[in-house]
């Protein structure tokens, strides 16, 4: 497809291209706020800026709705939306987010894009690049955390107004990996954060994690897409159809959400319980699990942390005392003894759940505070 259809089709009309003054600032700012969050990386000042001053940008008429910025590979262009005063648009947010998409860019020898940082073309892993993108950005522009709603779903994000669901998810993921892999692996397009979160769960469960944020892309998709057409309906079943359509996607979107973050949980404490050798590593992963609370993501009915956290206390003290008595794990394992958390369905579970709750230790989601969330759908 030429770049003219692929404009067409956007609904990019060029109003004028940039002239060199104002690429040579939109390239510095970039440049400066990507050197300054992410100096570990070792990016070189002076590359970083040429890379970034050789895009092609323009000023673009662009659809109703549309981001601040549009980055297009094929021919290495960002279109600023001119409804925006290029002063804010070029310091937004959306210039960082598609800068970072130009420099993640991969392609062949022939020119044909191979890769996009997390994600390689034909497989997986559009959203997850995105969010990978986006958290980067935001912290490049040194944005705080929101609390907002979203189909019912409480989160604390840096990311309320693009890809909150994904960047949300993607930061739980973060908390066992630490940056650095995400970031790498974001500027770089290789397997290193990957890899990384794999060593902390499975492979198994990276896949259905990348499968899932695709899933939640495509039914926030679908659910504009409802939403527009519903308010152009006006016939009764049209009406009805389309409502239905609707609460059936934000359905689908709470159960994948969660699907997804429980299979965090689930698979990441797991591995790190069954990896305990010490009784510093008992103090470690209470600690750990205890502080997930803060980028837990909730609805009002939500108890799955709350029920694992008291699964894997109980299961945990089981640990520390064989530790104190024997000083290793070598014959706690010897016997086939198994580390996992305790079936909460058992009576065992009920008595010792009711002892860490008058003792204080079973930890209870405290709602945040919710005057001034924005609440989205």
């Amino acid at each position: 497809m030429s770049i003219n259809s692929i404009l067409k089709k956007e609904g990019i009309s060029i109003v004028r291209e940039l002239n060199v003054l104002e690429v040579n600032r939109i390239s510095k700012n970039i440049t400066d706020k990507i050197s300054n969050y992410f100096s570990e990386h070792l990016l070189n000042y002076e590359d970083l800026f040429s890379s970034i001053s050789r895009i092609n940008m323009y000023l673009a008429k662009m659809p109703a709705g549309s981001a601040v910025a549009k980055y297009l590979y094929k021919n290495n262009s960002i279109y600023f939306n001119d409804s925006i005063d290029l002063s804010i648009a070029e310091n937004s947010i959306f210039a960082l987010h598609e800068c970072l998409h130009f420099l993640q860019t991969q392609t062949d020898v022939k020119g044909k894009l191979t890769r996009l940082g997390l994600y390689e073309l034909g497989n997986t892993g559009v959203a997850i690049n995105e969010a990978a993108v986006q958290l980067m950005a935001s912290t490049a522009q040194g944005v705080d955390f929101d609390n907002v709603k979203y189909y019912d779903i409480y989160i604390n994000t840096t990311s309320p107004d693009c890809y909150p669901l994904q960047c949300a998810l993607l930061t739980e993921m973060v908390y066992f990996t630490g940056t650095y892999p995400l970031y790498q692996s974001t500027l770089n397009s290789n397997d290193i954060f990957k890899n990384t979160f794999i060593s902390y769960s499975d492979k198994k469960t990276y896949n259905k994690i990348e499968l899932n944020l695709d899933k939640l892309l495509k039914l926030e998709d679908d659910l504009y897409y409802f939403s527009v057409e519903l308010e152009n309906a006006s016939n009764a079943r049209d009406l009805k159809l389309l409502n239905r359509l609707i609460n059936n996607r934000k359905n689908a979107i709470r159960k994948v959400f969660f699907e997804t973050q429980n299979l965090i949980i689930q698979n990441c404490f797991t591995n790190q319980f069954n990896a305990i050798t010490t009784l510093e590593d008992v103090k470690e992963f209470q600690s750990k699990l205890y502080n997930f609370k803060n980028v837990l993501c909730y609805t009002d009915d939500y108890n799955f942390y709350n029920e694992f956290y008291c699964n894997t206390m109980i299961a945990l003290e089981s640990v520390r005392e064989f530790l104190e008595n024997n000083g290793n794990m070598v014959e706690y394992r010897s016997t086939n003894k198994s580390l996992t958390v305790v079936d909460n369905s058992s009576g065992i579970f009920n008595l010792l759940k009711r002892i860490f709750q008058k003792i204080g230790k079973l930890f209870s989601i405290n709602k945040r505070d919710t005057v001034g969330i924005n609440e989205k759908n």
